[in-house]
Formats: structure tokens, C-alpha cells, sequence
């Protein structure tokens, strides 16, 4: 990526007026402090990304005339967006955590699954711009859970999708600690209370789940869950789980092909960092940041600690590779959240945006290194996975000065580069057009499963060219407690597509050619005669 990359601050031109709270009445609940994601989905199948923003709910102590909602905005095509929460039935009124779309009824579009503090909700997709909350009639009541990552992901390859629902900590109001340091009032932090254990539903192929936490192994798991990522992790050819956790070793939930987990963090090497502590983990997200075909793991972390990239050695082993990668080290003082890897110029290899943001009110009182509101990061991949700074160079999109939390990337103008929106803690959000220079190719690849899950959640896809192939997987459920990214995006430098080579969660293996020019293709399991 050049110094070229312009990511502008378009949030004031594209009609979007929400604005996040967190409910807070000054008494520092821990809810607070772990707010919140979005997703990035073409709700209404119009072929334009559309934005559904989390939001928070009054806390006690707090007063509003007007209840806080998560809002849906469509895409009109023209990076201008329009709110129809009210129109498609999303103003759900709970605490928003976690968001994941996916096609659970395998009817053509997507669903949306909302990790809340307190009661989860599932929202089933009508087809005509409208969803119907299903929860009550389609799976167990989750009404006392603190909501964190969550992921769609088909765990035994029948061809219909499963859910992960992450939980935080066992946390109720009665247990709210007041914690103070000298004068002034701080939150609590994850160890103050238990952990709370995941939730795995299996979907029955009816429209219904059942909780399988107990048979699957996942039960027995309890740790400090923030983001979630479903994919291939020892390309063994079945879906594993990554979930990072927050002063709390990460778990690698190896599945044996029938959708039982064992925690294999440690041995993998992924549960610690390199000086053998478990960071207080957020966001995660994969690509090959290196292009040696193996797809990587990178972690967002607390203040004091570094965010990690775990190099993959292959065979579901993982190195610490932080400094090898000369991960900028002024990252060090800031609480890390959103992440995305991130090819903005489409020269062929994956940057790295991170957001910032602190959520204590008091912290200069404690360490003056960092406050509330900071930039952004985004970080220059120099094409064999070491990174340069260049935030101060990459457009006013990286000037914004916000507490930032969730963040999502897609092309949301179709004019084939990735754009970004970031949730702001208690503000607006940031929508980040992509300007940079258009000097490279690239190509976008969207899936229909046909014995596969409808949307294709699961797919390994490597894009050929005449000299590299990289190598992209279709994951539900993402960054930071978030949702984007379901079409994969390739950029390509000078270079052009030959092949593209789909191995589905089915097993069924398929090489595509590539028509001349194209831009963007969508590709059938089992078109291929």
C-alpha cells in the first residue's frame, strides 16, 4: 500500500444522524466499558451494502425521553444511506453487544442475530425489507447473558448454518462493584467477576435450534469472550473457533468434523502472547498477511500491551510474530478495539486498520500516555508482512479524534475498493470513503452454496494470477464483536485473475476460470459440469 491511501471522513455528507450511547449514569457498570459492534450486510438484496448500528440502552440511574434503538440505514447506491429501522422492524431496544448475519433459513438473504446485554434476539429476514423477531420460536431464551461475539457457522457440514453466541462475565446489577482509585471512580474490570461460558446452537434444518453447549464440549469452556472468529484454523477441511478473551488465555476450539470442540489455545499458540501472558484480547480477524498461502490471526488488545499478529506455521500451529512484523510500538499506551486486514489500494496484500478508544472518564488521573479519544491506526503492509505507520498520510478518515469501538469493512459505492464505518463510543460514527488512487485491479467474489449453506459461510476461496495466489475464507462474524466482509474482496495490483479455486464447507472442491475484465463474480456450488 502507498502513501497514497485516502481514507476521507465522509460522515457528515451520507445522511447518517445516529448517535451511540452507553446508557451510563456516572456509576460505571461494566457494561460500559465493552460497548459495542456493527454489521455490514445487503439487507434487501439490492447488490449495495446497507449498515446496522448496535447501540447502548439506559443504565440505572439514567433518564432519557426517548428510548435509544439499534439503527438499520439502507444503502441509496450513491454513499448516501437512509434510515428504515422503524420500516424493517430492527429497532431493537436491548444493549447491544454483538451483531452476525447469516442465512440460517436458507431462503436467499440475510438474517440477523443480535448478542444484547441481556436477552438475545434472532431476526428472520422476511425478503421483502422487513425482519420478524423469531427468537421465542426458534431456540432457547438467552435473558441472562452478557452478549459478546457471536458467529454463524455450519460445524458439521449438513448445509445449514449453526450459531455461537460468546458471553462476557456473569454480571448483574446487584453485583456492581464500586471501585475507586485515591478520589476518583473507576470501572470494574473482567476479573472482578466469574466468566461466563459460550453458547453453541445446532440448527435442526426446521428453522429451530437446540443448545448443544453441554455435548459439544463448549459448556465445560468458561472464559472472558469478546470477539469471535469461525474458520478453518488447522485446514483440515471443518470449521474451528477462535475466541479471544479479556485477561484470559484465547481459546482455539479444534472441531473433530462432527461439531465437538477441544480447547487447543495453548498448544497452538495462540492462548498467549510471546512473553507468556494472556492480554486483555477484543477484536480478532485472519488474512495471509505475509503471502505464504497460510492465513494469519490478529488480536486487539488493552492499554500497556501490544496487539498481536500470530503467524500461522501450518498445521494449526501459531507464532507470536508481533515484532517481526515491526508492529508500530505507539500503539502500546491505547486500548485497541475494531480491527480489520484490509487490502485498501488493491496492491495485493492486506494492511491493517485498528481502532482506538479509551472508556474510562478518568484515565488521565492514572496514566496521561493516552485518553479518551485518540486516532486511528492504519498500518502499511510492505508486501512480505512487516508494517509501516502511515495514519498521519492516509486522509482525514484517520484524523478523526473519537472513542472508537467496532469497526467494518466493505466496498460500499461498488467502485471496487474497501471502504470502512467505525462505531464511536457516546458519538457519531466515522464513514470512511475510500479515495486512493485507482491504479490497481481487483476483483470481488460472492458465493452461493448449493449442498454448502446458501451463502457459502465456511468457503476456502484462492484467487490465481499469473504470478501469486492468495487465498481469502467466507466467515459470519468478525473484528470486533462485528459483521462484515461475507463477499471477498482481492486486490490484485497489475495482475489479473485466472482461477478461482472454491473449496466449500460441503468438501466439493471447484475451480472457476475467470472471464476477462471482470470485477466482480458470483459463483454456484456445483455449476461446473
Amino acid at each position: 500500500m502507498s502513501a497514497q491511501t485516502q481514507l476521507m471522513d465522509v460522515s457528515s455528507q451520507c445522511g447518517i444522524d445516529f448517535v451511540h450511547t452507553d446508557g451510563s449514569s456516572g456509576k460505571h457498570y461494566i457494561v460500559e466499558s465493552v460497548v459495542c459492534g456493527l454489521a455490514l450486510l445487503d439487507f434487501d438484496n439490492d447488490g449495495f451494502i446497507d449498515i446496522y448500528f448496535l447501540n447502548g440502552a439506559p443504565l440505572p440511574g439514567t433518564e432519557v425521553t426517548e428510548q435509544p434503538t439499534h439503527v438499520l440505514y439502507r444503502n441509496n447506491g450513491d454513499f448516501t444511506f437512509t434510515d428504515v429501522t422503524v420500516a424493517a422492524g430492527l429497532g431493537d431496544t436491548g444493549y447491544g453487544m454483538g451483531v452476525v448475519a447469516g442465512d440460517y433459513d436458507q431462503d436467499g438473504d440475510w438474517d440477523l442475530y443480535v448478542s444484547n446485554f441481556g436477552q438475545n434476539v434472532l431476526y428472520r429476514n422476511n425478503g421483502d425489507g422487513t425482519f420478524r423477531n423469531v427468537t421465542a420460536d426458534t431456540m432457547p431464551t438467552m435473558s441472562d447473558k452478557f452478549g459478546a461475539g457471536c458467529s454463524f457457522l455450519d460445524i458439521d457440514a449438513d448445509g445449514d448454518l449453526d450459531l455461537y453466541a460468546a458471553s462476557y462475565v456473569q454480571f448483574s446489577y446487584d453485583k456492581h462493584i464500586t471501585r475507586m482509585i485515591g478520589k476518583h471512580q473507576f470501572h470494574p474490570g473482567p476479573t472482578d467477576y466469574p466468566p461466563s461460558p459460550d453458547t453453541l446452537f445446532l440448527n435442526q434444518g426446521d428453522g429451530t435450534f437446540v443448545d448443544i453447549s453441554q455435548q459439544s464440549g463448549i459448556a465445560k469452556i468458561a472464559t472472558t469472550s469478546m470477539g469471535v472468529l469461525a474458520f478453518d484454523a488447522d485446514d483440515d477441511g471443518d470449521v474451528d473457533i477462535v475466541v479471544v478473551n479479556d485477561q484470559m488465555p484465547n481459546s482455539l476450539l479444534i472441531n473433530d468434523g462432527h461439531g465437538n470442540f477441544s480447547d487447543e489455545g495453548v498448544p497452538s499458540g495462540l492462548a498467549l502472547d510471546r512473553t507468556g501472558k494472556a492480554n486483555g484480547n477484543m477484536g480478532i480477524e485472519c488474512a495471509d498477511l505475509d503471502g505464504d498461502g497460510l492465513v494469519d490471526l490478529f488480536t486487539t488488545t488493552y492499554q500497556d500491551e501490544m496487539p498481536v499478529l500470530y503467524k500461522n506455521l501450518d498445521g494449526g500451529l501459531f507464532l507470536d510474530s508481533t515484532n517481526i512484523a515491526r508492529i508500530d510500538n505507539s500503539l502500546f499506551p491505547h486500548v485497541n478495539w475494531g480491527c480489520g486486514l484490509v487490502d485498501f489500494d488493491n496492491d495485493s496484500d492486506k494492511d491493517i486498520f485498528i481502532a482506538c478508544g479509551h472508556f474510562m472518564d478518568n484515565i488521565q488521573y492514572i496514566d496521561d500516555r493516552t485518553t479518551v479519544k485518540v486516532r486511528n491506526y492504519l498500518l502499511q503492509n510492505d508486501g512480505k508482512g512487516r508494517f509501516a505507520n502511515i495514519t498521519k498520510e492516509a486522509g482525514s478518515g484517520l484524523a478523526i479524534v473519537e472513542s472508537s469501538r467496532g469497526a467494518a469493512f466493505d466496498d460500499l459505492d461498488n467502485d471496487g475498493d474497501i471502504d470502512c464505518v467505525v462505531v464511536n463510543a457516546n458519538g457519531a460514527p466515522s464513514i470512511l470513503r475510500n479515495d486512493s488512487p485507482r491504479d490497481n485491479n481487483s476483483i470481488a467474489i460472492q458465493l452461493i452454496g448449493t449442498n454448502s449453506n446458501r451463502m457459502g459461510i465456511g468457503a476456502k476461496v484462492t484467487v490465481v494470477t499469473r504470478s501469486l495466489s492468495q487465498v481469502g475464507h467466507v466467515i459470519a462474524g468478525r473484528g470486533y464483536q462485528s459483521h462484515y466482509g461475507t463477499k471477498l474482496h482481492f486486490g490484485l495490483g497489475k495482475d489479473v485473475p485466472k482461477e478461482v479455486q472454491v473449496r466449500w464447507s460441503s468438501g466439493k472442491t471447484e475451480s472457476f476460470t475467470v472471464p476477462m475484465d471482470s470485477r466482480s463474480l458470483v459463483f454456484t456450488e456445483g455449476s461446473l459440469k
